[in-house]
């Protein structure tokens, strides 16, 4: 019997996971590609488009182009693509045809059999729709399950816990909340609601009306004129692309250009779109919508007779949950912060391939994420009253529990009248008054321009990587004059002492047969010893030598992560990086004398 792999059918993107041999689920990916756009095309060659490529096209030609399929499924429209009429379920019969390549390309063998999961508002005929779509696909759909139900899977696998945990599930186009209990093993929905037709969307949509009534405003030109025409349709494609995209980055800045140059020529002169989309306009303009879905979770409240003091753990679902607004209404309405350990984009795809090692028969274990253990960000001053100023304010720009890597960024705006730097000291720690946290370093932003007090802005960016490295810019947005730090997490660091010590005290276990394999091991032990290592320095380098080690240090990676590793090459790129190294330590050396 072929494995049975878990797939997250979503609006927006798809997913496919598989539980490996050590009994944790997994995004499985194909050349580079884990999270595949819900979007299908057909080139006017015949050639079809899946995933990115479709994406693309869409720009080019969107009659022939088909996104957010999910939202039909279940009726009874049609999509014509390059003459031919398709129905819901035959689109995304080749969207599933897509995640099952990717399984089959990752696993190295064929893939019959899936878990498909839906929104827990489908309706019966949808939920067919589905199945009719996976089996379209060539797949044998053993299960449809609902995605709050896997996300809560996810979240309990490998946990012995009892658990009252509210699933809100905010995807690209249709919002779910459901309250499970969770027992040990098994998992039981005791209520649910939602609306097949809000999210993310629904929110691209509200910013591109934003972003045409202002054109309309300032040019006369209504882009919305004529939305049989075919140049009319291209138009509003990439208004709903950009508008994705903004909204993405408003989820980490502050701030964020709605660029798209050529929109429209009129009369031989060409209009172009250049607006800035701040955060806060943002939540104004889909502050109704996030109102409809708290909504939704006072109805499941009600109907489980459950307060929201009973609720142990809120768990996000769906990319849209990764507005800060979102989150925000939801602690302000329930009283405690959702949990962030479970990467809201992977964690229904991880919990259908949980369902689906259950099918099989197959060993689950717990799903590992790595996160900020804790908050990251700068002191602050504020302004409580006129002439008086509080100091030593922590202003958090990375929460803790934030998955890692991630990118942060806040406005600040300085506080003396023609103040020429700013010092910007960096601390982890959850206590309000940053002094009482732990200082991690500290720089300054020079040659700011002579202004009032509040009219010079600073843009504080965090960047934390997946090994723990923090990098901190400070930029003035209108000289466009910065400064930066870098600070190596210290978590990591334990996380290797743990380890060691765990492989101390089963050391005495090893028998002589295992004299080869523990050589090796060994052998694997320093070249992970040396990656430390260059990573440390790393904070200490900059330029072209900084790029050398870098490039070293993911060579060797990719070379640890095979199967097989190729022992030749590793021990070439290990001498290499151990050669820059001494480099690095004789040119600090001298710089060290130097300063001397």
């Amino acid at each position: 019997m072929s494995i049975t792999v878990g797939i997250d059918l979503g609006t927006t993107n798809s997913v496919v996971a598989v539980v490996g041999d050590d009994g944790r689920p997994h995004i499985l990916e194909h050349k580079g590609e884990r999270i595949i756009p819900s979007v299908v095309a057909v080139t006017e060659g015949g050639e079809l488009l899946v995933g990115e490529e479709a994406r693309n096209y869409l720009l080019v030609d969107p009659d022939n182009a088909v996104r957010s399929v999910k939202r039909s499924m279940g009726s009874d429209r049609r999509f014509t693509l390059q003459g031919k009429s398709y129905s819901p379920q035959q689109i995304s019969a080749l969207i599933l045809r897509k995640m099952r390549t990717v399984a089959e390309a990752a696993l190295g063998e064929p893939v019959r059999r899936a878990v498909i999961t839906v929104p827990a508002y489908f309706t019966d005929q949808q939920r067919i729709a589905t199945k009719e779509a996976g089996e379209l696909a060539g797949l044998e759909v053993v299960r449809i399950i609902n995605e709050p139900t896997a996300a809560a899977l996810a979240y309990s696998a490998g946990r012995d816990i009892g658990q009252k945990v509210l699933v809100y599930d905010l995807g690209g186009g249709t919002f779910d909340v459901s309250l499970v209990q969770i027992d040990g093993s098994m998992v039981e929905v005791l209520a649910t609601a939602g609306n097949n037709h809000l999210g993310g969307d629904d929110f691209d949509q509200r910013l591109v009306d934003q972003v045409v009534d202002n054109f309309r405003r300032r040019h006369q030109i209504d882009l919305r004129a004529d939305s049989h025409d075919q140049s009319s349709r291209l138009v509003l494609a990439k208004l709903l692309m950009t508008a994705e995209e903004v909204k993405k980055r408003l989820s980490d800045f502050p701030v964020a250009s709605f660029h798209q140059p050529f929109i429209i020529t009129k009369d031989g002169t060409p209009y172009h779109i250049e607006e800035e989309i701040a955060r806060h306009r943002f939540e104004e303009v889909i502050g109704d919508l996030i109102k409809e879905t708290l909504t939704c979770v006072d109805q499941v409240l009600r109907d489980a007779k459950c307060r929201p003091r009973q609720i142990d753990k809120i768990l996000l679902v769906g990319g849209s949950t990764r507005i800060p607004y979102v989150r925000k209404r939801l602690t302000e309405h329930l009283y405690q912060e959702p949990f962030g350990e479970i990467n809201p984009d992977e964690c229904v795809a991880l919990g259908a391939a949980v369902q689906a090692a259950i099918i099989d028969e197959r060993k689950v274990d717990a799903i590992l994420v790595d996160v900020t253990a804790h908050s990251l960000g700068i002191a602050t001053a504020a302004i409580v009253a006129p002439g008086r100023v509080v100091d030593d304010v922590y202003s958090v720009i990375i929460p803790r529990n934030t998955v890692i890597p991630t990118e942060k960024a806040e406005m600040y705006e300085t506080l003396h009248d023609n103040q020429k730097a700013v010092e910007i000291p960096v601390y982890q720690g959850e206590e309000p008054v940053a002094s009482q946290n732990e200082l991690l370093g500290e720089f300054t932003l020079e040659g700011l321009p002579l202004r009032p007090a509040g009219e010079v802005k600073i843009q504080v960016n965090f960047a934390m990587d997946v090994n723990g490295i923090l990098q901190v810019t400070a930029r003035e947005l209108t000289t466009g004059k910065a400064a930066e730090i870098t600070v190596r997490d210290m978590r990591r660091k334990m996380d290797s002492y743990k380890k060691a010590e765990e492989e101390a005290a089963i050391s005495s276990f090893w028998g002589d047969e295992m004299v080869e394999v523990m050589e090796e091991m060994d052998e694997m032990a320093k070249t992970k010893a040396l990656l430390e290592r260059a990573r440390e320095l790393l904070a200490h380098v900059s330029g072209e030598k900084a790029d050398e080690v870098q490039s070293l240090i993911a060579e060797i990676d990719a070379i640890l992560k095979e199967d097989e590793p190729d022992l030749e090459s590793l021990g070439d790129l290990e001498d290499e990086l151990l050669d820059m190294l001494e480099e690095i330590d004789e040119d600090e050396g001298e710089d060290s004398q130097q300063r001397k």
